[in-house]
């Protein structure tokens, strides 16, 4: 991160869409030096006014994230490969947070699916164990 600081960054930095380290410098930053606090609040007020880029718009609404059911389409190795090229550009070269979330939070529920699965699985056998005839 440079500094000076673009309206692009702190833009972003509001929008929290940049990687972790960055947000942690530009808060850093915020923390230290009121002239940019002041340049955070004139960019509120410019977007609480109603005066947005197409940009921002996109960014704000998350134009370009794929949907939930494709990032987990994706997890599962279903898509397209022109698709999962696009969702590895997103995550990997963007380097977006909201859809990174979304797909750790996927992962997390198939590892517990696995756990679940294996459990009942185990649960099955146990309680029938004794209904298994043997020669």
């Amino acid at each position: 991160m440079t500094i000076p600081l673009s309206e692009h960054d702190l833009e972003a930095y509001l929008d929290e869409a940049l990687p972790v380290d960055d947000m942690a410098k530009i808060e850093k930053l915020v923390r230290q030096d009121p002239q940019l606090v002041v340049r955070l609040s004139s960019i509120h007020s410019r977007r609480d006014a109603g005066v947005h880029t197409l940009g921002e718009i996109w960014r704000r609404h998350h134009l370009s994230c794929p949907a939930r059911d494709h990032l987990g389409s994706f997890l599962l190795g279903t898509l397209s490969e022109q698709e999962a090229d696009y969702i590895h550009f997103h995550l990997d070269t963007v380097g977006c947070r909201c859809c990174r979330a979304n797909l750790d939070d996927l992962k997390s529920q198939q590892a517990e699916a696995r756990d679940t699965i294996a459990t009942r699985r185990s649960h099955y056998f146990q309680s029938s164990a004794g209904y298994l005839r043997r020669k």
